[in-house]
């Protein structure tokens, strides 16, 4: 008779999908300390021209699109955070 054990093993994938779910209930927050913001990583224009680019030649309904626009979002949170914190480095 044939094992089915395997049949019963759950992908990979599907542990690490539950895991990062998981870890959504987690009790220890990820926000940074009042008065610290995320570094702005800067690009130079050949940079920003390259993916300008390679951003066109994507398919419009490309999930990407998507993941791109809220990467934009957290820039420019991130910007706004740099802008208003006044604390300077901690000593």
């Amino acid at each position: 008779m044939p094992s089915i054990a395997r049949c019963w093993t759950p992908p990979a994938a599907v542990l690490a999908v539950a895991t990062i779910f998981l870890t959504a209930c987690a009790k220890v927050g990820s926000d940074a300390p009042p008065g610290q913001c995320p570094p702005v990583v800067a690009y130079s224009k050949a940079e920003q021209l390259r993916l300008a680019e390679e951003v066109a030649a994507l398919p419009e309904s490309g999930l990407i699109l998507e993941w791109l626009a809220d990467y934009a979002v957290l820039r420019e949170q991130a910007r706004m955070c740099n802008a208003n914190d006044t604390s300077g480095p901690e000593r």
